[in-house]
């Protein structure tokens, strides 16, 4: 690049996992950038997962779910105040790495007289410098990485982030001390994720649940979140051995409870991202999704799925096929995989 930008914004608007898996280009921009203020704009939603970011100056927070639940007039009025904030922040360089509708527009909106996004529809009309896309090449990281690359600026780290307070650690460890009965390992058992047919069945976690307390003698934490208490309901019905659901967790606090395990297993989701991101080894379990695109990135992580199935990566919302990918998947795949974690 030819300048110096003095204020930066990037965009991702969501979901939990897409903001994890951004966080390297904030890292890169920080060290290309030193004295930039450099913000980043995302949902409520998914705000927690880089308020504590130490490269970051902002977090920008669209309040979407209040608009949505709002009356049409009310909504309408604050998001044509938060246009004009946002406009009034006087960006000079934008990063739509999200690149829907709606993120597009932001980043018109921003003013910003260089705005890099990718090659989708009519979204390139919105920005400067467009980016073409390749997302069904590479890792999400890279293809978020590809909107720096497009203004030369050097890739020097690609190490996702999620930074927590003390307090929230601590509260974790308090909470998980509190119910050990020895200085046993610690396991993280993700059961849930985006659409039902990516969730490896509940009798299949409750099945590993029980096998990793009976050979490795270690305490399993059962994470959850919205919309998921039946999934928990379930494994808690069916495992024999005696497994800790963990309490109503923010993002923040969920990330606590992360922090302490020794491995974590989930399937393709926002908490399995969030692991890889504080550096816990983790195991995601695959079947629509392509772990080659979103796998749990980074040295020491693996995926695991059921090679013999032919659909695999099919990136399909429902099947056809009674979820094949998933239910042929057997609990003794995945515990032989956790054996290098726990020996």
């Amino acid at each position: 690049m030819i300048y110096q930008p003095a204020r930066i914004l990037i965009i991702k608007l969501r979901a939990i996992g897409d903001v994890v898996m951004a966080t390297p280009v904030i890292e890169n921009l920080r060290a290309q950038f030193p004295e930039a203020h450099i913000a980043f704009l995302t949902e409520d939603a998914s705000a927690e997962i880089i308020e504590d970011n130490s490269f970051l100056d902002e977090v920008i927070v669209i309040e979407r779910r209040q608009w949505k639940n709002a009356p049409f007039l009310s909504a309408l009025k604050d998001q044509l105040q938060f246009y004009r904030t946002l406009h009034a922040k006087k960006f000079d360089l934008v990063f739509d790495l999200f690149g829907n509708p709606r993120s597009a527009v932001l980043s018109l909106i921003s003013g910003a007289p260089t705005r890099v996004g990718f090659n989708f529809r009519f979204r390139r009309y919105c920005y400067t410098k467009v980016v073409t896309p390749r997302g069904g090449e590479v890792h999400e990281v890279e293809f978020n990485l590809d909107a720096l690359k497009a203004l030369d600026i050097p890739i020097v780290s690609r190490q996702l982030r999620m930074d927590l307070s003390e307090e929230a650690i601590h509260a974790a460890q308090n909470w998980i001390n509190s119910r050990r009965s020895n200085n046993n390992k610690i396991i993280g058992l993700n059961p849930g994720g985006g659409w039902q047919i990516k969730r490896w069945p509940p009798a299949y976690f409750a099945e590993l649940a029980d096998e990793l307390v009976k050979l490795y003698d270690v305490q399993v934490l059962l994470f959850w979140g919205p919309g998921e208490e039946q999934i928990v309901d379930s494994i808690l019905r069916l495992t024999k051995e005696k497994i800790h659901l963990v309490p109503d967790s923010t993002l923040k606090e969920l990330g606590g409870f992360i922090s302490c395990c020794h491995l974590i297993i989930s399937n393709d989701s926002g908490p399995m991202h969030m692991a890889t991101a504080l550096k816990i080894p983790t195991i995601g379990i695959y079947g629509p999704t392509n772990p080659e695109l979103q796998g749990p990135y980074g040295a020491g992580n693996l995926a695991v799925r059921q090679d013999s199935v032919k659909c695999l990566g099919c990136n399909q919302l429902t099947c056809k096929l009674g979820n094949i990918c998933m239910t042929e998947l057997p609990a003794s795949e995945i515990l032989k995989h956790t054996e290098v974690f726990l020996k």
